[in-house]
C-alpha cells in the first residue's frame, strides 16, 4: 500500500524514491535517514518513514513539512554475507536455528521475520575475523524459538556432537531467546562426555536497530569457545551496556525480562563467567569441567508425554486428571513456596496426584519461586506430598526439571531408577550451598 497522494505529490517533487536518502524538515525537527517504503498493514498513510542513521525508524509528519533528496541511496532487501576468513588457526562450529538473531525487516509489511542466513548474520560480526575461523556451519533448521520441541533439541544435539568430535575448539548455537533456556538445558543433559565448550546465543533486539545486542553475543561466544571450558553456556549481555557478556551455566539460566539486553539472569548460583568483546575472561567458578580429548556421545532419548504445571489459588485438581488420562508419564509441579499444592482445601490436588503415581506417572515438584528449594518435611502439607511418592528437586529450575525429566523417562520407566536420575547431579542443576549473593534479582 502506497502513501497517501499528499505524500506521493511531495516525494514526486522531490524526485525521491525507497532506498533515497531523504532530508526531512517539519515543525519537530529536522531529520534525516534513508525512505524506507510504507508498510502494506498498519501505521498512518500522512506519514513518511525514515531509516535514521542510527539504525531506527521514524515516522514522520509531512504537515507543513519541506522535503529534500540528498546524496547516496541504501540498496533495500539486500544483506552483506560473510566471506570465510582463514587468517586466525583456531576454528568454531556454527549451528544456526532462527530467532530474533537472524531476523530482517521485510520493508513491504513492516514486520520481522527470521530469513537471513546464517553467513548473513556473521557479516554483522567482522570482528569475529580477528577472533577465530568460522570453520563450518550448520542450519538444520530455521524457526523461533516458541516453535522449538524436543525433536529440535535432538537434531541439535546430534549436529553438536558431530562439530565436537571433529576439529573444532566449541560450538556456538544461534537461537531465539524465548525459550533459549530450555534448550540449553536440553544441551546439558544431552551432549554426554562432553569436551568442549557449547555456547548457546540468541538476541533480544534485530540486526536492524541500532542497539541490536546479538553482535557482541557472538563475538564473546567466540572468545568462550576458546576457553578451556567443557560446560554449555548461555553467552549474552551481562548489563544493558555494551560492556560485557556473562556466560551462564545451561541448568542455571532463566530469560527473566521480556526485551531488556541483559534478560538472561543466573538462578540460585553465580555465572560461570564476565566475558568482554576484547577477549578478556572472568570466570567466577572454580569447579567447572575442562575441555578434554573425549568423545561426545549425543544421548537424546527424550519422553514426549512429559508436562509441567503451575498450580495457582483454587486450581482444579482436574489439571493433573488430564494428563494421567492422556497418558502423560511424567509430571513437573511448580510448587508454591516450599512446594505446596492445594492440599487441604476443596479443590484438593493429593487425591489426584495420588492417583497418578498409581498409574506409574512420576511427579516431581520444583520451585515456582524460582529463587530458593523445595523442601519435603517442613510443613505437614509437604509431608503429605511427598508421602505419595513425588520427587522433591530442590533448587532445580522447573524449564530444566521439565528436560530433565523428560530425558530421564527416555532411558526408563522404573520409578526408582527415575529418581535416582532426577536427583543426580548431572550438569550444575543442583546447587546444595545456595549463598545470599545467588539472589540476583
Amino acid at each position: 500500500m502506497a502513501y497517501s497522494e499528499k505524500i506521493e505529490a511531495l516525494l514526486r517533487k522531490a524526485k525521491a524514491q525507497p532506498g533515497d536518502r531523504l532530508k526531512v524538515e517539519n515543525p519537530k525537527g529536522v531529520f534525516e535517514g534513508v525512505l524506507l517504503p510504507r508498510p502494506e498493514t498498519g501505521g498512518s498513510h500522512d506519514c513518511i518513514i525514515l531509516k535514521l542513521d542510527s539504525g531506527y525508524n521514524v515516522g514522520l509528519s509531512c504537515a507543513k513539512a519541506k522535503l529534500k533528496k540528498l546524496e547516496g541511496s541504501a540498496a533495500l532487501e539486500q544483506f552483506a554475507s560473510w566471506v570465510p576468513h582463514l587468517a586466525v588457526n583456531k576454528k568454531i562450529s556454527l549451528v544456526a536455528t532462527g530467532g530474533t538473531i537472524s531476523t530482517r525487516v521485510d520493508y513491504k509489511t513492516g514486520g520481522v521475520y527470521m530469513l537471513l542466513e546464517p553467513e548473513q548474520i556473521l557479516a554483522k560480526v567482522p570482528e569475529l575475523a580477528n577472533v577465530a575461523s568460522i570453520s563450518s556451519i550448520k542450519s538444520p533448521f530455521r524457526k523461533a524459538s516458541e516453535d522449538m520441541g524436543f525433536q529440535d533439541w535432538q537434531v541439535l544435539a546430534k549436529e553438536v556432537a558431530k562439530e565436537l568430535n571433529g576439529d573444532a575448539e566449541g560450538v556456538i548455537v544461534t537461537h531465539g531467546t524465548d525459550t533459549l533456556h530450555y534448550t540449553s538445558a536440553a544441551l546439558s543433559f544431552m551432549l554426554k562426555g562432553l569436551n568442549k565448550p557449547v555456547a548457546v546465543v540468541g538476541a533480544q533486539r534485530s540486526p536492524d536497530r541500532g542497539s541490536f545486542d546479538g553482535a557482541q553475543n557472538l563475538l564473546c561466544a567466540a572468545h568462550y569457545c576458546l576457553s578451556d571450558a567443557a560446560e554449555v553456556a548461555t553467552v549474552m549481555h551481562g548489563t544493558s551496556n555494551d560492556d560485557y557478556c556473562l556466560a551462564n551455566i545451561g541448568t542455571k539460566v532463566r530469560k527473566m525480562h521480556t526485551s531488556i539486553r541483559d534478560a538472561f539472569r543466573p538462578v540460585n548460583c553465580q555465572s560461570l563467567a564476565r566475558i568482554w568483546p576484547d577477549g578478556k575472561k572472568e570466570f567466577l567458578w572454580k569447579d567447572y569441567n575442562k575441555r578434554s580429548d573425549g568423545k561426545v556421545v549425543a544421548d537424546v532419548k527424550f519422553e514426549q508425554k512429559t508436562a509441567l504445571v503451575k498450580p495457582y489459588p483454587g486450581a482444579s485438581p482436574e489439571i493433573i486428571d488430564f494428563y494421567v488420562d492422556k497418558k502423560y508419564r511424567g509430571l513437573i509441579i511448580e510448587g508454591t513456596g516450599l512446594g505446596h499444592v492445594p492440599t487441604c482445601s476443596e479443590v484438593s490436588w493429593i487425591p489426584s496426584i495420588a492417583r497418578a503415581i498409581e498409574k506409574g506417572v512420576s511427579v516431581a515438584v520444583a520451585p515456582q519461586c524460582l529463587y530458593g528449594k523445595v523442601h519435603p518435611h517442613v510443613y505437614a502439607n509437604l509431608r503429605a506430598l511427598s508421602s505419595l511418592g513425588a520427587i522433591y528437586c530442590g533448587d532445580m529450575l522447573p524449564e530444566t526439571a521439565y528436560v530433565k525429566l523428560g530425558w530421564a523417562l527416555g532411558h526408563t520407566n522404573k520409578p526408582e531408577k527415575i529418581r535416582q536420575m532426577m536427583l543426580k547431579n548431572y550438569a550444575h542443576e543442583f546447587n546444595n550451598r545456595i549463598q545470599q549473593e545467588d539472589f540476583l534479582v
